[in-house]
């Protein structure tokens, strides 16, 4: 009770919203960050939150609201994690905002979970583009299909006309706001290919897409969302709980992060950081040499995008070898394990040779090869994270061991263990087990 009283004590409000839908390509991201910049060119100081594990949708949704875009997964981080992320973002916001996740009651914990237990009231963005009174039927099943859902309202995007618009607005059932629509523009939506959105960096145009939907949105005369309390959990979260002598003190890590190597979660930056370690960025692709470092963390990414120019790139290859052999730790996670392979083939079936650090060959397939949280019991701790990649491997290379999915059909990933080499699919949460990170990590 004493915690609680506290918790009750350290609350702060501030205006937010979750920004849901029907499913996923509805248009949730572009009304996000659409949201965020318009909210900004008025002087406001937004936070941007990404329900579930994804990569993509935050670099735009940083862009959009210049600062960083962390996740919110009750799996993943738990509920105190998520709890303790927003309430610390509420100290200084004048406007939260959550992008949910595929369809608003999809997956396990779903969008409206993320909703209900940390009391964020929902906008739902429904594409109208080839739909009329079905609109607010649409709508009506968003709100009603969980008793306790708080619906703020709807917004209407890819709408054809000030008409459509008008059918639109009248086909909600009676007390449901309505936000407006956003119109069919190409100049809006932003491109993807086969993992999702492309990366912010390669979209030449982003910050025109971005003022354009906000421009857009501002039309509408968008009115602040109305205010949320927050407090810190009742119970630490698990990035609180680090090991008192935090382990990494000194420990230099290099951090590959380029345009084949990009997807990382702020949150497990900070969580080395946390530990006590000294982050030095590089870029295989383009650095000639490798820093002076104690460990690497070779994050996921589009290595099957930069073939010729990982495998032309000797003096890397080489220097990423010695590191190894000199026993020194490295985290690899799905592309960082891809360019570690003996070869990897693109697309088109175009092979290159890799780094050669493990037995196997990589291949990217037509259809998506696995998808869904795991959590994953090494010797050091029990990590969670998820895994989503359309690439196979095949090979000699024996598995150490192997995750666990959350859905009981799951497909297990394999995870490599060589020497102080951590490989595998699994893209880690970090703050789901720092003290266990903390040793993967360790010279």
């Amino acid at each position: 009770m004493q915690d609680h009283d506290v918790s009750v004590q350290n609350s702060v409000q501030c205006p937010a919203l979750l920004i849901g839908a029907p499913a996923s390509g509805q248009g949730k991201t572009t009304a996000t960050a659409a949201l965020a910049r318009w909210h900004v060119q008025q002087g406001r100081r937004v936070r941007v939150f990404k329900t579930g594990p994804d990569f993509l949708d935050p670099m735009v949704l940083s862009r959009a609201c210049g600062l960083p875009v962390q996740q919110l997964d009750l799996w993943m981080g738990g509920e105190a994690h998520c709890r303790q992320l927003l309430w610390e973002a509420a100290q200084d916001a004048d406007v939260i905002l959550v992008e949910g996740v595929m369809g608003l009651h999809d997956g396990n914990p779903s969008s409206a979970d993320v909703a209900m237990r940390l009391g964020l009231p929902v906008l739902a963005v429904i594409d109208a583009g080839a739909m009329a009174q079905t609109f607010g039927a649409l709508a009506l099943g968003l709100a009603t299909y969980r008793p306790g859902l708080r619906m703020a309202g709807v917004l209407a995007n890819r709408v054809a006309s000030a008409g459509h618009a008008q059918m639109l607005r009248e086909s909600l059932p009676e007390g449901m706001r309505w936000f407006g629509g956003l119109p069919r523009d190409e100049a809006i939506g932003l491109p993807s290919r086969h993992l999702g959105l492309v990366q912010a960096d390669e979209v030449a145009d982003l910050e025109a897409r971005l003022d354009r939907a906000a421009q857009a949105l501002g039309a509408l005369e968008p009115e602040m969302p109305a205010p949320v309390t927050f407090a810190p959990p009742p119970e630490a979260p698990p990035e609180a709980r680090l090991p008192a002598d935090r382990p990494l003190l000194g420990v230099r890590i290099g951090v590959a992060q380029d345009e084949a190597f990009a997807f990382l979660y702020p949150a497990n930056l900070a969580t080395l950081r946390a530990l006590g370690a000294e982050l030095v960025v590089f870029s295989p692709l383009h650095d000639e040499a490798l820093p002076s470092v104690d460990a690497l963390y070779l994050p996921g990414g589009y290595p099957e995008l930069h073939l010729s120019r990982l495998a032309s790139h000797t003096a890397m290859r080489m220097a990423i070898g010695r590191h190894h052999a000199e026993g020194r730790p490295i985290v690899a996670e799905c592309g960082g394990m891809l360019a570690l392979l003996d070869g990897l083939c693109d697309a088109s079936g175009q092979r290159a040779p890799m780094w050669g650090l493990l037995r196997g060959e990589g291949a990217m397939q037509a259809r998506l090869v696995n998808l869904g949280l795991h959590a994953v019991a090494l010797p050091e701790g029990t990590v969670r994270g998820h895994t989503f990649h359309h690439a196979a491997v095949s090979g000699d290379g024996p598995a150490a061991l192997h995750t666990t999915a959350q859905r009981h059909h799951g497909r297990p990933e394999s995870v490599y263990r060589q020497g102080r080499l951590f490989a595998s699919f699994l893209h880690l949460y970090f703050p789901s087990n720092p003290k266990a990170i903390a040793a993967l990590f360790q010279p």
